[in-house]
């Protein structure tokens, strides 16, 4: 007698994948992982909206922990610009009442208040030490905390942001480990896919003459529905034959390939034409070159760690000199088995697709292989993940090594290095599109407050002490900039008009000296916004990150990316 057997339940997504549905599409899970196990330091001091909504935007799609060190306590002004309070929180410490309501949006996310002066923070010993992303939200001390939270972040590797808040203007910089390589930089779909037909292997001509020996002879279903890329490697072979063995190689070879593709249609049948014969001709130009690694990935094979790993080395180092000796062995990547949409029958795109799976699973294979080999060698105590070895396998082709350099940090205009920026941030000057002059007010918006750290905390003022504070203020950053602007006239060496980037300066100086330390919590939670998408993109080493200060204009709604 038979018996029925019971199917198992279908496994339905968990809580967590269905609360955090839409970010996986963007990261997957490994990116959520590494937002989980982050940790985020707030240094907060003037307003610290812009702090605020920066860790809204963190702790929404979950990581893992944030700490908030500010030792004010809450005001009238700040409860109407961070929505992070309440009128209950009057006279309360402001980095509890805002960690508290913080947490309210995501209590899987661990929130941290540490009521304490964040220059006495930075200076105890082993305070930065277990955090994996630092932002110091603006105005602050340069010498007490910036400097030495920057200084400390570059030694330790740490990526740290400061961030500008300042009536309708906004900027942070991105100071990142001298190198930050990334792997999943989520390139175009359509620029990922490597089909190797200047390299096929055995299956893939196998397979091609099994669909075309007897090409002629196939009924128009069939001749219809042959894959486009069996059909450009027929012609190859075709080609090879009259031409010493060579592939189309130049604009007009391949111009002359194309026309025999196309000639190859048929045209007397129902449609008046063949659709995977279109396909064919459009992929000739895209599909028929030379296999070369990109730029970025080159600069990876360069590196010394990647030449010279070490026992210490991070896997990524690892992974790097395996694949460079695969490149050395084969002249290609490892494939990453992905194929595109295609006219074809769906046995045929089920074959080519177990083909091409195959194949990308025989070059992991062998991937992994040289990694167990040269942890070995290294006697490395730890394995790397088959998987992490696949992630870089896939997207091999797009690995960027971004080269981080040290925050600018406002002191003395003739102090400063500029270096090879001073050429670059002269042309800007002379745009009159460029957002630049924000970028150098605010320079000298932060030397002021530097000199001036009593200014920060001024309330109940006179009317005329405001007017007299704001008059002291433009007149400092007019000075400021003036001599910037000279300093980088002298290391640029080049003659520059700047008559009109004056008096973009000046104007972005009046309104800066009109609105001092004040926050707009719009423009605050703009920018916010922006910044949280930076520290995902560094947090879960995805995407590529800005390189390395991004400006926001309330006033003409504008944002550019800076590299100063």
């Amino acid at each position: 007698m038979a018996t029925s057997v019971t199917p198992p339940p279908l496994q339905g997504p968990t809580a967590k994948e269905k609360k955090y549905d839409r970010q996986l599409r963007l990261w997957a899970a490994s990116g959520q992982k590494a937002l989980e196990e982050a940790h985020v330091l707030l240094l907060n001091d003037g307003a610290g909206t812009v702090g605020a909504e920066t860790l809204k935007n963190l702790v929404l799609p979950g990581v893992g922990n944030f700490t908030i060190v500010d030792d004010r306590l809450v005001e009238e002004k700040d409860l109407g610009v961070n929505f992070f309070l309440a009128e209950d929180s009057l006279g309360r410490s402001r980095a509890e009442e805002c960690c508290r309501y913080l947490q309210e949006l995501n209590p899987e996310v661990r929130g941290n208040a540490i009521n304490q002066n964040i220059g006495e923070f930075v200076t105890t010993k082993g305070n930065l030490n277990t955090y994996t992303l630092i932002l110091i939200a603006a105005p602050t001390s340069l010498s007490t905390v910036l400097k030495k939270v920057a200084s400390y972040a570059w030694d330790a590797s740490i990526p740290l942001l400061y961030i500008h808040s300042n009536g309708f203007y906004s900027q942070f910089s991105l100071q990142l480990p001298l190198e930050f390589p990334i792997v999943d930089t989520h390139p175009d779909p359509l620029s990922t896919q490597d089909l190797r037909l200047l390299n096929p292997w055995p299956e893939l001509l196998d397979f091609m003459h099994t669909k075309t020996h007897n090409i002629e002879e196939l009924n128009d279903h069939e001749h219809g529905h042959i894959p486009y890329f069996l059909i450009l490697l027929y012609y190859l072979n075709e080609w090879k034959s009259q031409n010493n063995g060579r592939h189309p190689e130049n604009y007009k070879e391949k111009a002359a390939f194309r026309a025999m593709v196309g000639n190859g249609a048929r045209k007397d049948n129902s449609e008046g034409g063949e659709e995977n014969f279109d396909e064919a001709v459009g992929a000739v130009l895209k599909s028929l070159n030379p296999h070369s690694i990109s730029s970025g990935l080159r600069e990876v094979f360069e590196a010394d760690h990647c030449q010279h790993p070490t026992s210490q080395s991070p896997n990524f180092w690892i992974i790097a000199n395996a694949l460079q000796a695969f490149h050395k062995t084969y002249d290609v990547l490892p494939l990453p088995g992905a194929l595109p949409d295609m006219k074809a029958q769906s046995v045929d795109y089920i074959q080519l697709q177990n083909i091409y799976k195959s194949k990308a699973r025989q070059d992991l294979a062998d991937v992994t292989h040289r990694v167990r080999a040269l942890e070995r060698q290294l006697n490395k105590t730890s394995e790397v993940d088959e998987k992490e070895i696949e992630a870089f396998c896939k997207g091999a082709a797009f690995v960027k090594l971004i080269k981080g350099s040290p925050l600018r940090i406002a002191e003395d205009p003739k102090l400063m290095d500029w270096s090879a920026h001073a050429t670059y941030v002269l042309q800007e000057l002379e745009n009159e599109e460029s957002l630049i002059t924000i970028y150098l007010a605010l320079l000298a918006f932060d030397d002021y407050y530097e000199r001036n750290p009593a200014a920060l905390t001024a309330t109940g003022q006179s009317r005329d002490a405001e007017e007299s504070e704001q008059r002291k203020l433009k007149w400092s950053m007019t000075q400021y900039t003036d001599k910037l602007i000279e300093a980088l006239k002298k290391s640029g060496k080049i003659e520059v008009d700047t008559e009109g980037a004056q008096e973009r300066l000046n104007n972005v100086i009046m309104e800066l000296a009109r609105g001092g330390v004040a926050e707009l919590h719009n423009i605050s939670a703009l920018t916010g916004g922006m910044v949280a998408q930076e520290v995902i993109k560094v947090l879960t080493k995805q995407y590529v990150p800005i390189d390395n200060t991004c400006v926001f204009d309330g006033i003409t709604s504008k944002t550019a990316v800076l590299r100063v």
